[in-house]
């Protein structure tokens, strides 16, 4: 019987060549040479989950077979006893994901491969258009649709929509102020102009970021029927699930739900009772890839497709794993892309590849991709920054009063 390979070191990469702090987990094994890298990106408290992987995880993995990838996330996500908190399971996912690269590694084949194998040649992805006018929004919408593009998010102004508007009191505190109703009728004027400037065949979204109160989330999706959309993106907080069923018997726009979504109990009744058409769940915040291929196995027996988070708080690592479980789902739905930069691309080689609005694996061994720990270390995220509050989720309505996005 072969020796075991076991986990020898594992390390967290700090790295932010985009300004947005990227952690990047890497386990070395007994195997001269052979190592896996995940992401456990959890940019708003990335130090959190760096410590929670090199001051208490590590030690829990030295020694063990990396073969035994369901064992070590079974355990590694009890192993704090209190567990579905984001910081824990962004820091499993890493762990996770690293794992799969080896286990491909080792059997020289790609993750996609071991999942199943290919139910598809490429995964389309959608890409976002804003802009500060319509016009302006129509401009990119027509800028994706020359690069191939079948799907593309719409917004006018943001998320929340626009602010020029916006009358706040003296002495308002920081934060994102936005007008809920304003932005409800703006975003039906908007798919109005869309919809007529570029026809009925390209597929369009829509991002509430859950900036609207439940009712108006139902009205919402009733006005916009008829643009049919492809789907209405986070209608409502994970606080308001409740609210899917009022929407679901008024309303026939496809809704997608979960990027905030940490618990299991949080998406089983929405697929269980069939609220909602699409599951956008961070991998990383659920764990990685091994309970992502589960949930994704789960909505296929209730009819809904995935449509995972990939905004540029996930890194290549993150966006590569995406990818591989795209591939070998049968539900896919859409691929959410944002588009790396040259720069980014050098730091992660093997970053997969957008053409004419498909994604494409590069078909290496494990998840194929790969990062340059000299030329990432030259990017050090910048904690001052980083700490202080995000204006973008410090959301607040006219008068002043916080909002949760």
């Amino acid at each position: 019987m072969a020796k075991p390979i076991t986990i020898t070191n594992v390390r967290t990469i700090l790295t932010a060549p985009e300004v947005t702090p990227l952690v990047v987990v890497k386990i070395e094994t007994s195997e001269p040479g052979l190592y896996g890298l995940g992401c456990a990106t959890f940019t708003q408290r990335y130090l959190a989950v760096a410590t929670a992987i090199d001051k208490y995880l590590k030690d829990f993995l030295i020694g063990k077979d990396v073969a035994n990838v369901e064992d070590i996330w079974q355990t590694s996500f009890v192993h704090s006893s209190w567990r579905n908190d984001a910081v824990l399971s962004n820091s499993v996912s890493g762990i996770d994901m690293a794992l799969w690269d080896i286990k491909g590694k080792v059997a020289g084949m790609p993750v996609y491969d071991l999942l199943g194998g290919k139910a598809r040649a490429g995964a389309a992805v959608y890409r976002h258009a804003d802009g500060k006018s319509l016009s302006e929004v129509e401009e990119n919408v027509r800028k994706y649709m020359e690069q191939g593009l079948l799907y593309i998010r719409c917004q006018w102004g943001g998320y929340g929509g626009r602010i020029d508007q916006i009358k706040a009191p003296e002495n308002a505190p920081e934060g994102t102020y936005f007008d809920p109703h304003g932005y409800a009728r703006n975003t039906i004027k908007l798919f109005d102009h869309i919809r007529n400037a570029v026809g009925d065949d390209i597929e369009l979204l829509h991002d509430v970021h859950e900036r609207l109160a439940p009712i108006e989330a139902v009205r919402l999706s009733k006005n916009l029927e008829p643009y049919r959309l492809f789907f209405l993106e986070d209608a409502l907080s994970p606080e308001a699930v409740d609210w899917f069923a009022i929407m679901r018997q008024q309303s026939s726009t496809p809704i997608a739900m979960g990027e905030l979504f940490t618990h299991p109990q949080e998406w089983l009744p929405l697929i269980q009772n069939r609220l909602i058409d699409f599951i956008r769940c961070h991998i990383s915040t659920i764990g990685g890839i091994t309970p992502a291929k589960k949930l994704a196995h789960l909505c296929e027996a209730f009819g809904i497709r995935t449509a995972w988070h990939g905004p540029g708080d996930v890194s290549p690592v993150g966006h590569a794993a995406n990818l591989h479980i795209d591939l070998s789902s049968y539900n896919f739905g859409v691929q959410e892309w944002w588009g790396p930069s040259d720069l980014i691309k050098e730091v992660f080689p093997g970053t997969p590849e957008l053409r004419g609005g498909y994604l494409y694996a590069n078909d290496k061994p494990g998840l194929g991709i790969d990062i340059d720990e000299k030329l990432a270390a030259q990017y050090p995220p910048d904690n001052a920054n980083a700490i202080r509050p995000k204006l973008w989720t410090t959301a607040r309505t006219p008068d002043g009063g916080s909002w949760r996005p």
